[in-house]
């Protein structure tokens, strides 16, 4: 799996060229794309969540589609629509943006419910129903969607299933000092993503992404795998503990950390590592917990042994 270092870190410096000072979520997002999950990025606006997600789709080389939610967007503005040709005195069906191998779903919580339901095949299956017909879409397929935070005006919060479709949560949060002033003094990041070059490829992609479901893991780390859904589980913690859909979800991010530590096999720090930013957004803490969900992670982590 060192192999794989060398291409793994030129895409993570490509990515801190346009990103600066957010190492650590650079990383995440690269994992979860390893993994082969889709992407939600929570934040404030202006702190770059639409950069990241547009320098993510660049350097990977794919092809992708920006959609910008609003309250009036249709499912068919989506996934696209079947119109009556003359010529063939039959209905045909018009993709929509959906049909790329990456769709930025900008601001996706302004969207209806409706709206944003219409996404959950396409994440979950990979294709879409039209009229009773299946539509495949390409490969690979990432939905890498922005949000902003529920208190601000004219959002919709996300269904539990559709937020269940998402393999990680992150928040790039405000810059620090030294980064803030790297931005003051830059170049436009908007000039920057046109001359981003691709970094990768699809089918590289689909290599790394069939690299990191190879990686190894040993009985006692699905051991530890258990011992932490069990305990998200127990009343104490958590209202509702973790699926096994989500402990797969968890499972498959573990892996995509270890690749890009460069190593062959899943340690229960891989694991530790993607917790919160693949289970904080599944988990509503026990009432009087006095924590959020990440926070509440943290303390079960610390309380849990390691094997």
């Amino acid at each position: 799996m060192t192999a794989y270092r060398p291409l793994i870190a030129s895409l993570m410096h490509q990515l801190t060229t346009v990103i600066v000072g957010k190492d650590d979520v650079l990383r995440d997002a690269v994992t979860c794309v390893l993994a082969g999950g889709h992407l939600l990025i929570e934040d404030v606006p202006g702190v770059g969540k639409t950069t990241l997600a547009q320098a993510l789709a660049r350097t990977l080389g794919l092809q992708f589609a920006r959609v910008q939610f609003t309250a009036d967007l249709m499912p068919s503005d989506l996934i696209g629509a079947s119109v009556y040709d003359r010529a063939r005195q039959d209905f045909v069906f018009h993709p929509g943006p959906l049909f790329t191998q990456v769709l930025l779903a900008d601001e996706i919580n302004r969207a209806s419910p409706k709206t944003q339901s219409a996404l959950l095949e396409a994440m979950e299956e990979r294709q879409v129903s039209v009229d009773g017909a299946t539509h495949a879409l390409p490969r690979p397929f990432f939905v890498i969607a922005t949000q902003n935070p529920f208190e601000q005006l004219g959002t919709h919060g996300l269904p539990e299933s559709q937020l269940d479709r998402f393999l990680m949560r992150l928040s790039l949060g405000y810059p620090g000092r030294a980064a803030e002033r790297a931005l003051l003094r830059g170049e436009d990041r908007r000039q920057m993503l046109q001359r981003l070059p691709a970094a990768l490829d699809a089918e590289g992609l689909l290599g790394l992404q069939q690299a990191a479901e190879a990686v190894a893991v040993s009985d006692p780390l699905l051991d530890y795998l258990q011992a932490l859904l069990a305990a998200t589980r127990e009343p104490r913690w958590f209202a509702h503990g973790l699926s096994p859909r989500a402990g797969l979800a968890l499972l498959r991010a573990g892996r995509a950390r270890a690749l890009v530590q460069g190593r062959d096999y899943v340690a229960p720090d891989d694991l530790i590592d993607v917790l919160v930013p693949v289970a904080a957004h599944r988990l509503t803490p026990a009432a009087g917990a006095g924590r959020d969900a990440a926070g509440q992670l943290r303390a079960l982590v610390q309380a849990l042994p390691l094997p």
